[in-house]
């Protein structure tokens, strides 16, 4: 029997047939979303169906958070998530950056109580970076340049 070594890295391993990519993509945008599309509904007229939260610490929250978005740290979300968030409201979860899973444990403790969420890819790091308002305990909304390695600084949009 002769092996082929494929030296490519990239394709060592196959790529998956298109059908199961395509479950395997779909399945991903059910549980993600980014920091541009939530903004973009944050900024649309009317509600935007969902709640965005905030998981860090209250150090963290001080720091900058969404404008809107509900503070309500990980370890807490168990005891009092019922007592803040509607589960007929999808709920957005975010922690500090793409370094960092604490949106992800928001999302599965939300998941487990019966909610509807999703985890926003790039976390605050990425609100950030993307130029996006935020807001300081304290000193209000501030705005940072958006990052040019993140975002196109000079179009409406990435186009994707």
């Amino acid at each position: 029997m002769t092996t082929t070594t494929v030296a490519n890295p990239v394709l060592r391993v196959a790529p998956a047939p298109p059908t199961t990519a395509a479950a395997h993509f779909r399945a991903g945008l059910a549980f993600h979303t980014d920091v541009s599309d939530v903004a973009a509904a944050l900024a649309a007229d009317g509600d935007p169906g969902f709640v965005v939260l905030d998981s860090r610490s209250a150090e963290a929250w001080d720091q900058g958070h969404v404008p809107g978005a509900v503070h309500l740290p990980t370890a807490l979300i168990a005891d009092h998530a019922e007592g803040l968030l509607d589960k007929a409201v999808p709920v957005v979860t975010y922690c500090w950056g793409p370094g960092c899973n604490g949106g992800t444990r928001a999302a599965l403790v939300l998941a487990e109580l019966g909610f509807r969420v999703k985890e926003m890819l790039g976390g605050f790091e990425y609100w950030v970076r993307e130029g996006f308002a935020y807001e300081t305990t304290g000193e209000g909304l501030e705005r940072r340049a958006p990052d040019r390695l993140t975002t196109p600084v000079d179009a409406e949009d990435c186009g994707c």
